[in-house]
């Protein structure tokens, strides 16, 4: 039948289909559904690293791989030869950091003698446990005296120490005279070197209080830092070492050194 003749007979015509591409699927512009899929795995792909990468930037949390690395100390031959004066330690500089306290004061003692009334170059006269009174300077506690070399040294090493504790270092002995060394030698035995062969009696040499070496943040702070002013627990007195463990004696290794050679 005819439309025109259903509609006359009230009848609607049958609703004709839309038609379709040969393959049954909607068509549309080549590559246009790829396309857009990739669009979205790529903004997908974007936002699941985006989001890690933003929550490490606000974490807070310190890299791994931001290793701290130390500040080296002077050398020696700059604490013992620069003269400039400079203001004593500040409040800053005795609330800061371990590291940055010891640089900061060896720096400050490199720039003005520890002692200014010792000229560290002064000549070395005399023979061990009988140096001249020249070659001789007296240190912060009394009646301690060392080579002047090492007692300028040694006082540089003490502005440090007293920056980072508040305090003097103390002291057991320092330079000992031909009569202290047989006195030392009665008393101690073998735990005292051979009068007239003895580091003390060329000013070189130290012991320390009790107190210092049974400290481990005492002791620690000594062993990491009395190297840059020359000092240090020679190997031989350490355990293990071909002398007695002898923590308490410190040497002044660049007299050491020269006395060795003069031998």
């Amino acid at each position: 039948m005819r439309e025109a003749e259903l509609e006359k007979a009230g009848k609607k015509p049958p609703r004709r289909r839309p038609a379709q591409a040969s393959s049954g699927r909607h068509s549309a512009p080549a590559g246009h559904t790829w396309v857009t899929r990739i669009a979205v795995l790529g903004s997908l792909a974007a936002a699941t690293i985006a989001v890690p990468l933003a929550t490490d930037a606000h974490s807070g949390d310190k890299s791994p791989f931001d290793l701290d690395t130390p500040p080296s100390g002077p050398s020696t031959l700059a604490l013992l030869t620069s003269g400039s004066d400079t203001p004593a330690t500040s409040a800053a500089i005795a609330a800061a950091p371990r590291d940055v306290r010891v640089v900061a004061a060896a720096s400050r003692s490199a720039e003005r003698s520890a002692l200014p009334e010792c000229d560290a170059g002064a000549s070395i006269d005399g023979t061990n446990g009988a140096l001249a009174d020249h070659s001789l300077c007296d240190i912060w506690q009394d009646g301690e005296k060392l080579r002047a070399d090492a007692a300028v040294a040694l006082s540089a090493l003490n502005e440090a120490f007293r920056a980072r504790f508040g305090r003097n270092l103390c002291l057991v002995d320092s330079y000992r005279s031909i009569s202290s060394q047989y006195a030392v030698k009665a008393s101690r035995g073998f735990l005292a070197a051979t009068p007239g062969t003895s580091m003390h009696g060329w000013g070189l040499a130290i012991d320390l209080c009790g107190k210092e070496y049974r400290s481990s943040d005492v002791y620690g702070w000594l062993w990491e830092n009395g190297p840059a002013y020359g000092w240090e627990n020679p190997p031989w007195a350490q355990r293990g070492g071909t002398g007695n463990y002898e923590p308490w004696h410190f040497e002044y290794r660049p007299g050491v050194e020269e006395v060795s050679h003069w031998h």
